[in-house]
């Protein structure tokens, strides 16, 4: 999920439920795959379906983590922090969009997190206390920042980025939750994104409709100290999260266990069908710069732009987030047994001429044809969003595809920060770009030169689609060699040690 996350797609092939062999699964495999047609068009069907197959826990759990912490939480924190910069710590745009690059640090080091739940078990449980963690986490940063009137802003950078670890650390656990089944129920790999992509953007639907009012009520840092209710939820996760106990973990053998997920981690990674489409990944966020704070500030500007309130703020992003529920929607009912290069092909031209709404905005085209801004905006970013979505569900789904068996949430954290080092690049560059045109609180007469420039490069990543797999989500892009070679030695530790790397959910 964040962060936004999230951070991705990854094929899913009936020859890995054979050649992992986890927790003979099969026959339920066998039922998931009988049961998805009859559910799909019944939402209540559907998720008694998930969670019948899965436990109501992890269910539980995605709704949580993705749901109401990166999306209800998310969406509300984004407008809460965009005012904070702008109103409580009057930072310029340039230096807000470098801030919010610096936040994401923590989703960098995915990898970290993720090798931490894989290899280093807590009281027994791999999950369940990194949960608690992240909840503890966000809770004592979001009332940090709400309490202190008078915060330093290196302090209220380094309350956001503890903030901002406690989402990352919840989303890499339950990343692993999702990409463990995804292994054992390839079948429903494809349903499994779409819950979590479904709960991300109804969730932010939510969150945005309420965030201007919010913000308008009890002002950005109120705003921000209700945010540890998300986060008291994640903790509840990690209490009710149904998982394997291991009283008596060796806890000596974790740095073979850190060395051995490493060794593996690059080995998967040194395969060309798994390096070709994390470049990929890569560039695609790093050449979309985010200028988005310039946006916000000339949303608000008086002068020079529509002058938006704090409520038809909140209302514009809640439409954009209509817009990423139907892209969800679209894919799941419509595209999502498609090619991969085909989707992405099509999600980044569209995103690159989708861009060109802002440019017509800002150069105030739209009131030449008599459409107001408000109405015009409301549209832009709700087609946005849309293609936005299209365009990250795929490579979700691909990253999941790509986890080899037994260290599923290093190695899809380790994905997902490759995307989230994009999103980084992207940032940075984008605050780059504001400061080297001169956009600051007050002067916006260089913002189109700036989205011209992004929308261009965001073309760019259409060269590299070669390095994507030709296949679709129901075809195979890990070799044989990783998936047995992981199983074997899978089989050879719980001979010894009887010890999963991976015991994600008790499936007893």
């Amino acid at each position: 999920m964040g962060a936004p996350m999230a951070s991705q797609v990854s094929e899913d092939k009936e020859s890995v439920e054979e050649t992992i062999g986890l927790t003979g699964d099969a026959p339920k495999e066998k039922e998931a795959i009988e049961v998805e047609p009859r559910c799909r068009w019944s939402p209540l069907s559907w998720f008694r379906m998930l969670a019948d197959e899965m436990h109501w826990s992890f269910v539980f759990g995605v709704v949580t983590v993705y749901g109401i912490s990166q999306g209800l939480g998310g969406a509300i924190w984004r407008v809460a922090s965009d005012y904070y910069w702008k109103d409580v710590q009057k930072v310029q745009p340039s230096a807000a969009q470098v801030y919010h690059g610096i936040i994401s640090l923590p989703w960098i080091v995915k990898p970290l997190w993720g090798l931490l739940t894989d290899v280093l078990p807590m009281a027994g449980y791999r999950r369940r206390p990194y949960l608690i963690l992240a909840g503890l986490l966000g809770v004592t940063s979001m009332l940090t920042l709400s309490l202190h009137q008078k915060l330093h802003v290196v302090f209220a950078l380094l309350a956001m980025t503890a903030g901002s670890a406690g989402v990352a650390i919840a989303d890499v656990t339950i990343d692993a939750c999702v990409a463990q089944n995804s292994i054992n129920h390839p079948a429903l790999a494809a349903d499994m994104q779409s819950l979590c992509g479904l709960s991300s953007s109804i969730g932010r639907l939510l969150g945005f409709s309420i965030s201007g009012l919010l913000v308008h009520a009890i002002g950005s840092q109120g705003v921000l100290g209700l945010m540890g209710i998300p986060f008291a939820l994640v903790f509840s996760v990690g209490i009710v999260l149904k998982e394997m106990h291991t009283p008596d973990f060796p806890y000596k053998q974790v740095y073979q266990k850190f060395v051995q997920a490493s060794q593996t981690m690059w080995t998967t990674l040194r395969c060309p069908d798994v390096w070709r489409p994390c470049f990929y990944m890569y560039m695609s966020f790093a050449f979309s710069l985010n200028i988005q704070e310039g946006m916000f500030y000339w949303y608000t500007d008086s002068a020079s732009g529509p002058s938006f309130s704090q409520g038809a703020i909140g209302f514009i992003f809640a439409v954009g987030s209509a817009g990423s529920l139907l892209g969800v929607l679209l894919y799941q009912n419509v595209l999502k047994d498609y090619p991969f290069c085909g989707l992405l092909f099509w999600g980044q031209l569209l995103s690159s001429l989708s861009g060109m709404m802002d440019l017509i905005l800002v150069l105030r085209l739209n009131l030449k044809f008599g459409m107001p801004d408000y109405f015009f905006v409301v549209i832009d970013e709700c087609i946005s969003q849309m293609v936005g979505r299209l365009k990250w569900m795929p490579l979700l789904v691909l990253s999941s595809k790509l986890c080899p068996p037994g260290i599923e949430g290093t190695f899809f954290a380790l994905l997902m920060s490759i995307d989230n080092a994009g999103v980084l690049t992207s940032s940075w560059g984008g605050g780059l770009l504001l400061h080297m045109l001169k956009v600051t609180r007050v002067e916006f007469g260089n913002l189109w030169a700036a989205i011209l420039i992004r929308n261009i490069m965001r073309a760019l990543p259409l060269a590299l689609l070669f390095l994507i797999p030709k296949g679709d989500p129901n075809s195979t892009i890990l070799p044989a060699d990783i998936l047995t070679g992981n199983d074997n030695i899978e089989a050879h530790e719980a001979a010894v040690i009887d010890i999963e790397l991976v015991s994600l959910v008790d499936k007893s």
